[in-house]
């Protein structure tokens, strides 16, 4: 992507992938602290959301706190299945950048009337219904996107849960977010191989294989709002688990961050047995065509998922498609009309 040539730049799509470098360069560290003095003290963290505002942030920080061994019982649910467990001693964030998701601001009033203090709001408005709902609300500094995929938010919702963690394992140090932003643009500005673009626009079927940290799935979702194509998300070894039956040669595959471990398989089930192209995205080179990008450590899932945005991009405008206006997509899910 480059803002500089208009066929980019007239996209609010676009724009807003790019004004992610800022958010990740000004995100504010310290103003988790507090928030995450009163988690470490509660035990317990659910962390829901419908779609984008749920799928990277929420995965991503389950995903480190069980490599960390944190002993933190973390979890993430859709709103309607949360509202169904024991949440008296959880501490609960609701993520709503509407901050009027009907499934979300219902179940933050659920919690205020069972007297769990521990409720909190993560939106991109002030003065919403989840808002009234919570005990404290928290309002991102990327402000409402105009597209209806959305880019920056789900940046900065996974960059304020990841700091939440790490205050409570005392690694906050360890967030360098000037460098951070610059690795982010150098995923959303790198050149994509027109070759791996071209037998995307022609794929029946995108697939997006990986970890299961959000990022990989959210890539799968925005498959679906930026280049309208059905895609599916196959976690870990799903991909050489019985799916191959129904893949098809004019398939394609990303990969990203492939285990090393995993390789041999996808290259036998996948690129031999089925003969559908896979690509790799990663941090290092692959026996498979690979999209690379710098190597960010344990924060390189942001950078991974920046880079599946550039290629979706391509894909979109490839494919003539109107990156900001899908034809039935919302940008509100499900709006709670009061």
């Amino acid at each position: 992507m480059n803002l500089q040539d208009t066929k980019y730049a007239k996209h609010a799509l676009v724009q807003e992938m790019m004004d992610t470098v800022k958010v990740v360069k000004s995100f504010n560290l310290n103003q988790t602290k507090e928030v995450a003095g009163q988690i470490k003290s509660a035990g317990r963290l659910l962390m829901t959301g419908e779609g984008s505002s749920r799928i990277f942030p929420a995965k991503n920080a389950i995903r480190k706190s069980l490599k960390w061994g944190m002993g933190l019982n973390i979890f993430t649910e859709g709103s309607r299945q949360a509202a169904q467990y024991d949440l008296a001693k959880f501490a609960v964030f609701c993520a709503s950048n509407s901050g009027r998701t009907k499934e979300v601001v219902l179940l933050a009033k659920k919690l205020a009337e069972i007297g769990n203090k521990n409720r909190f709001g993560l939106t991109a408005n002030e003065g919403t219904m989840l808002a009234e709902a919570c005990a404290k609300t928290f309002v991102l500094t990327c402000g409402w996107e105009q597209a209806v995929a959305a880019t920056k938010s789900v940046i900065e919702q996974a960059l304020f849960y990841e700091s939440i963690l790490r205050h409570i394992t005392g690694t906050i140090g360890a967030v360098d977010c000037k460098k951070l932003s610059s690795q982010v643009e150098t995923a959303l500005t790198l050149s994509v191989p027109a070759d791996i673009v071209k037998t995307a626009v022609k794929a029946p079927t995108i697939y997006f294989a990986g970890y299961n940290d959000g990022v990989a799935e959210e890539l799968t979702l925005k498959t679906n709002e930026i280049t309208r194509k059905k895609s599916d998300f196959l976690e870990g070894t799903y991909a050489v688990h019985g799916i191959e039956e129904v893949m098809s040669p004019a398939d394609i595959v990303f990969v990203v961050d492939p285990i090393e471990e995993e390789i041999g398989k996808f290259q036998e089930v996948l690129s031999k047995g089925v003969g559908l192209k896979v690509v790799a995205i990663a941090n290092r080179e692959t026996p498979f065509p690979t999209i690379r990008v710098p190597d960010a450590g344990e924060l390189t899932p942001y950078v991974y998922l920046c880079a599946g945005w550039n290629v979706l991009v391509e894909i979109g405008l490839a494919s003539g498609i109107n990156l900001d206006k899908p034809e039935r997509a919302r940008k509100v899910g499900n709006e709670l009309i009061v």
